[in-house]
């Protein structure tokens, strides 16, 4: 079977959907298509010896299911070897995360990161000279979910140019990197947000600055508004990790915002519903809206696979 040409080095990091350029984004999304047909190839895939002699730690401060799971089988897939970092090494309590850093790259060739605040996973890039970091999740950013959106939605309706995705939440940290992503894909943004859970000036112009084919973000308050017309809705859970002591409270400020058969109404005909999960049904979703066969999100789930491997191969590959 022909495969797609070896693909360009990217920078040494992955730490927000900005670090891609807009042709990188474009490859690579083109590859993970390319390796989800050639799984079936198992050990005869073009990919399951790419990275062969490499280890890759997985540093996990969060729980993980998705992004754990699907990195684990992505490096062993492609020839690697999963690295178990323990996730104190993370806090920079028992040692500076600088030298984390440099002891670790020295014993294995990338990093996946799963921590709280951004700047850790910044550290840890700009520590080690030479190992690749990628972010598995921050309170910041979540670009891999993002990439597993955009992979998701173009299967779905092939060509993205022109189509709009409402999101209704918290502008958390899939908010953010999905405004970054889907603007760069050519997919218009609808964020609906209450008051005090805006998504950030900065994300807007910078989802704005790197729209393509006529793309745009746009922010309101009623998410009836938000939604009306367009081709999928998003939603996330009303409290992120490490904001559980405020999941009371949320509760009473996000229920309008909940995605139900009335809100999916709103939307246009065949409208998708997605989630990056876990989902709290009966709070940000209902049960039916999540079971419906509108609902993609374990679609969403499987490219996390697909595009975690093809961002391996680019950094590593």
């Amino acid at each position: 079977m022909e495969t797609v040409p070896p693909p360009a080095r990217l920078a040494k990091d992955f730490l927000t959907i900005l670090d891609l350029g807009h042709a990188d984004f474009e490859r690579l999304l083109a590859l993970a298509a390319e390796v989800k047909s050639a799984r079936r190839l198992g050990v005869r895939a073009p990919t399951a010896t790419a990275l062969a002699g490499r280890q890759i730690g997985m540093l996990f401060e969060k729980p993980s299911l998705r992004t754990r799971s699907t990195f684990e089988v992505a490096i062993l897939e492609l020839g690697g070897h999963p690295l178990d970092v323990p996730s104190e090494f993370a806090g920079g309590s028992r040692e500076p995360i600088e030298d984390v850093a440099r002891n670790l790259e020295r014993w294995v060739h990338g990093l996946v990161v799963r921590t709280y605040a951004q700047e850790k996973v910044e550290t840890f890039a700009r520590s080690a000279q030479r190992m690749p970091v990628i972010n598995a999740l921050t309170n910041e950013h979540h670009p891999l979910q993002a990439l597993a959106d955009v992979m998701t939605m173009r299967e779905r309706w092939g060509r993205t140019q022109g189509r709009t995705v409402a999101y209704v939440g918290d502008g958390n940290n899939v908010a953010t990197s999905l405004a970054h992503a889907a603007c760069m894909a050519g997919i218009s943004v609808h964020v609906a947000t209450p008051e005090k859970y805006e998504l950030p000036q900065t994300v807007i112009d910078e989802a704005a600055e790197v729209a393509s084919g006529g793309a745009e973000i746009r922010c309101f308050a009623d998410p009836q508004e938000a939604v009306a017309g367009v081709d999928a809705i998003y939603a996330d859970v009303w409290a992120s990790m490490g904001e559980e002591e405020e999941a009371d409270a949320r509760r009473l400020v996000f229920a309008p915002y909940q995605v139900n058969d009335r809100l999916m109404s709103k939307a246009a005909p065949g409208a998708l519903f997605m989630h990056c999960l876990p989902a709290h049904r009966g709070e940000e979703v209902t049960a039916d809206v999540i079971e419906s066969p509108a609902s993609v999100v374990f679609e969403q789930a499987e490219s996390r696979l697909h595009t975690q491997k093809a961002l391996l191969l680019m950094l590593l590959g």
